[in-house]
C-alpha cells in the first residue's frame, strides 16, 4: 500500500500556525479544527504534488485545479465548499500575519451547492390522487375531503387534523388554520375543495360524530380525531390507489399547492402568507422548483442563449 505524499514543510508550518491561533485565539472545537487540518492537509499533499512547496507560490489557478481534483474524485458540492472555506480561512490568516501580500482565494468561486427542492406532484397526479378517493362510503368521503384541503389550502398535516368545525364558514369558503407558534391564517378554499368538504360534514361525518366528543372535522370510524399518523396513511393510500409512483406524503400537497400557484403567476408574498412562513426565504425555495425548465425554455427562444 503507497503512502501519501508528504505535505511541504512551509505549508505544515503554516497550517499549525492557523490551527494554534484558532484553537487559542478563537476557541473553536476540536472536531472543527480536526476538520480543518484534514481539508488544509489534502491541499498541502496536492501541492507538493503539483511543484508548489511554499503559500506565496499558490495562484488562483492551482486552487481551482485542486477544487477540480476533489469534484473528479467524486466529492460532493457541500465537501467541496467546506475545503474553500478552509482555504480562505488558511490564506487570510496568513496575509493578515504579513506572510503574504495577497490572498488568491479571494476570486476563486465557491462551489454551488445544489438547494433542497421539495417533491412536488404535477397537477395530473393531484387530479389521479383525489380522483382515488371518489364514492359514497363514508370514510372515503373523509380521505376525499382532508386530501382536497390539504391541495387547496397548503396546510400542514398537523394543521388539517386539528381543524375545527368552529374554524369553518357556513359557505366554506375560508378555513382557518392554526399554525406554529399558535398563529391562526385564513386561507380560501376553491370550490371542488368546498363541494368535497361539505359531502362530509353532511353526509360522512354525522355516522362518526359523538355528541359532546369532538370538535375537529376529520373524525377516525371511532368518532375521536384523526391523528397525523392515520391522516398520513390515508394519503400514502390513496397515492398507491392512483398508481404514483414515488413516495407520496401529506407535505407533498403542501409543496404542489405552492409550486402551483407560483407557475399559475401568484405574488410570493402572497403565497407566503397562505403558507404562514415566518420568512419569504422560505418561501423563496418554490421559485426553484422550475429552474431546469426555465433554463430550457431560455436555451431554446432566447438569441443570445
Amino acid at each position: 500500500m503507497s503512502e501519501e505524499p508528504a505535505v511541504p514543510r512551509a505549508f505544515a508550518v503554516a497550517l499549525e500556525d492557523l490551527l494554534d491561533a484558532l484553537r487559542v485565539e478563537a476557541g473553536l472545537a476540536r472536531n472543527t479544527l480536526v476538520a480543518y487540518r484534514r481539508d488544509l492537509e489534502a491541499f498541502g499533499r496536492w501541492a507538493g504534488e503539483a511543484g508548489l512547496k511554499r503559500p506565496e507560490q499558490v495562484e488562483p489557478d492551482h486552487l481551482v485545479a485542486f477544487m477540480g481534483s476533489l469534484r473528479a474524485a467524486g466529492r460532493a458540492p457541500a465537501t467541496l465548499a467546506r475545503g474553500l472555506v478552509s482555504l480562505r480561512i488558511l490564506f487570510r490568516h496568513l496575509v493578515t500575519e504579513g506572510e503574504l501580500q495577497r490572498d488568491p482565494t479571494a476570486r476563486v468561486p465557491a462551489p454551488r451547492l445544489q438547494r433542497y427542492l421539495p417533491g412536488v406532484l404535477s397537477p395530473e397526479e393531484v387530479a389521479a390522487l383525489l380522483g382515488a378517493c371518489d364514492g359514497p362510503d363514508p370514510l372515503m368521503q373523509r380521505d376525499r375531503a382532508l386530501l382536497e384541503v390539504l391541495y387547496a389550502s397548503g396546510a400542514r398535516i398537523s394543521e388539517a387534523v386539528t381543524l375545527s368545525t368552529e374554524g369553518l364558514e357556513r359557505e366554506l369558503s375560508t378555513v382557518r388554520l392554526l399554525g406554529k407558534g399558535n398563529k391562526t391564517r385564513l386561507v380560501p378554499l376553491g370550490a371542488r375543495a368546498q363541494e368535497a368538504l361539505e359531502a362530509w360534514l353532511r353526509q360522512g361525518r354525522p355516522h362518526f360524530a359523538r355528541q359532546g366528543r369532538a370538535h375537529e372535522v376529520f373524525l377516525s370510524r371511532r368518532g375521536t380525531p384523526l391523528g397525523r399518523a392515520a391522516a398520513w396513511r390515508r394519503v400514502t393510500a390513496a397515492a398507491a390507489r392512483a398508481g404514483i409512483r414515488g413516495r407520496v406524503y401529506p407535505h407533498a400537497l403542501r409543496h404542489s399547492f405552492a409550486t402551483h400557484l407560483l407557475q399559475g403567476g401568484a405574488d410570493l408574498r402572497a403565497v407566503q402568507e397562505l403558507l404562514g412562513h415566518a420568512s419569504i426565504r422560505t418561501t423563496e425555495i418554490y421559485t426553484h422548483v422550475d429552474a431546469e425548465e426555465v433554463r430550457a425554455l431560455h436555451r431554446l427562444h432566447h438569441p443570445r442563449a
